[in-house]
Parts: structure tokens; C-alpha cells; sequence
């Protein structure tokens, strides 16, 4: 499979128009999962046809008003993989709230009741027939980044429109597309919780 990996620095170009996507899919990388001791770096956008854009953000100011403008788009789908954990940053650091998102792993926990694996890996694995490393997961994304890095951020995104297609055929034939619906509708409040330092279940006793 052949992806056009395009690297941006600080925002996306004037020349590139996603505005006119029905959907995009979004991923992000940090330098570490402590919001705010970790800093936003990278924002992978794909249009679903085999491209990755690769925005390596400013972090002095995060100032990238193509990418806002896009992301603060209501009429595009969004969809991610483990929402929570990119919107927390998205919202903390370009404070930007987003709409309209969809979410792979809250729809594979929920379709593929079948398997206790929800990570990208096993869903890129499944629906799409790639055994793809996750072993760059956890280096640096903060300072120049390797050919092996930007494929691998390419990956993370490349594959979620053709992943939540496969999802959302399980979950509406298993009748459970509103349950999906409806657990998608607190995303951005459970990510609110999550800057605010609730991090535990409210709901357990």
C-alpha cells in the first residue's frame, strides 16, 4: 500500500483544502500522556485516500489557523482512535472543543464483543490484513522525525476510515448503533473530567 505522506511545519498549507472532506481521520503525538507536563507535537490528518498529513506544530505558540479552522469544522466527521486521550491535548493546547467525532475504539469495544483487543494494532490487523509495528509508539516525536516515524504516524490514521466503515456494519447489525451513538455524545465531557483530574469511573461506587 502506497501512502502520500506529506510533512507540514506549524499548520497546514494554504494550497491544501480538506474543508470539502465528509470525513477526516485524526491522530495525534505527544511527548508523554501528562497533560499539561507533555506537549502536543505532531497532528496526523487523513482524507481517506491513502494520504497522511503530518502537522509538526509549533510549540511556542501554537499558532496553526488552517488546521483550527478545519478541525472547527461541524459539518466534517472526525473520527480517531481513543479520542479521549487526542482531545484532551487538541483542547488543551490549539483550545479548540470539536464536534461531530467518531471513535474506533469505543466502537470496537462495543461491536466486537468477540475479542478483548481494541488496540489500532488489532483492528488494523483485522479489517484491513496489515501486521503493522507499534514499536515507535513510544519514541521522540519532538524534534526531527525519521522516515520510520512519519510512515509509522501515517498508519495511525491512514486506515481508520476503512476501520469505522467494517465497525459500523457490525454495530448495526448487532443493534447496537444507538448504544455507540448515545456513549459518543459524552466524549467531550469525559474529556473535561479528564483536565479537571477526575480520571476514575464517577459512576463506581
Amino acid at each position: 500500500m502506497n501512502i502520500n505522506i506529506k510533512l507540514h511545519k506549524h499548520d497546514l498549507p494554504d494550497e491544501i483544502d480538506l474543508s470539502k472532506s465528509q470525513k477526516i481521520a485524526i491522530d495525534c503525538e505527544f511527548t508523554g500522556l501528562n497533560v499539561p507536563r507533555d506537549k502536543l507535537c505532531l497532528v496526523q490528518i487523513s482524507s481517506g485516500n491513502n494520504d497522511a498529513h503530518i502537522i509538526q506544530l509549533n510549540r511556542e505558540n501554537y499558532s496553526a489557523p488552517n488546521l483550527i479552522k478545519l478541525l472547527n469544522n461541524n459539518k466534517i466527521n472526525k473520527i480517531f482512535h481513543f479520542a479521549r486521550s487526542d482531545l484532551s491535548f487538541i483542547n488543551y493546547y490549539l483550545k479548540i472543543k470539536l464536534n461531530n467525532i467518531d471513535d474506533t475504539k469505543i466502537a470496537s469495544k462495543l461491536a466486537r464483543s468477540y475479542s478483548d483487543k481494541h488496540g489500532l494494532k488489532d483492528l488494523i490487523k483485522e479489517f484491513i490484513g496489515i501486521d503493522v509495528s507499534k514499536q515507535l509508539q513510544s519514541s521522540d516525536f519532538g524534534g526531527e522525525l525519521t522516515e520510520k516515524q512519519l510512515l509509522y504516524c501515517a498508519h495511525d490514521v491512514v486506515h481508520l476510515h476503512k476501520i469505522y466503515s467494517q465497525l459500523e456494519k457490525i454495530l448495526l447489525r448487532e443493534n447496537r448503533m444507538q448504544l455507540y451513538k448515545d456513549t459518543i455524545k459524552f466524549i467531550n465531557t469525559r474529556v473535561d473530567l479528564d483536565l479537571a483530574s477526575f480520571k476514575d469511573d464517577i459512576w463506581s461506587h
